[in-house]
């Protein structure tokens, strides 16, 4: 297998969240993807997730409705196996259509792969149910909305906001 060997898991419902197009106009959805080792838990760095759970999110409402699964990670110590692959593209790639990732850990030429595709990298911590996760998204959702969430949710559409710094990206995550 190579390292752009993945796999797709797509739950289709009739009954599905509307208007989930990866961003969302307030009172919309958007997709919301966690780096997990387990389907369960944000416990993973960017490239060495054995998986991605994706999830649709409005303010009332989560969705699980893609997993991704990857054959080759990275090891968590930032060493790769071989130098030569890139197992940084296909992982961003895989992402498409999501808004915000969940991780532990994400290096600067992923991440910058990551935003260059909208989608907003958030690290949290520590390790934490992806349940706990989504739960204060929809809270935050259903309320004022951060900065930071607005931004990837496209709702200030017309001004440019400044990234938050990392502490405070992750106290409100």
């Amino acid at each position: 297998m190579t390292a752009s060997s993945m796999r797709r898991l797509r739950l289709i419902d009739t009954g599905a969240l509307e208007g989930s197009d990866g961003a969302a106009a307030k009172g919309g959805t958007m997709k919301i993807a966690f780096a997990t080792q387990d389907l369960k838990t944000v416990d993973a760095h960017f490239a060495g997730a054995r998986h991605f759970a994706v999830y649709d999110v409005s303010a009332e409402d989560s969705r699980f409705v893609e997993a991704i699964a990857f054959d080759q990670m990275s090891g968590e110590d930032g060493v790769h196996a071989d130098p030569d692959e890139d197992r940084i593209t296909p992982r961003a790639d895989a992402l498409a259509g999501c808004a915000i990732l969940f991780l532990l850990a994400i290096g600067g030429p992923a991440a910058a792969k990551v935003v260059a595709r909208k989608i907003h990298p958030v690290k949290l911590k520590g390790p934490e149910p992806i349940e706990q996760v989504l739960q204060r998204m929809r809270t935050m959702l259903a309320g004022s909305p951060p900065p930071w969430l607005r931004k990837a949710m496209n709702m200030d559409e017309g001004r440019r906001l400044a990234f938050l710094d990392e502490e405070e990206e992750e106290d409100v995550a």
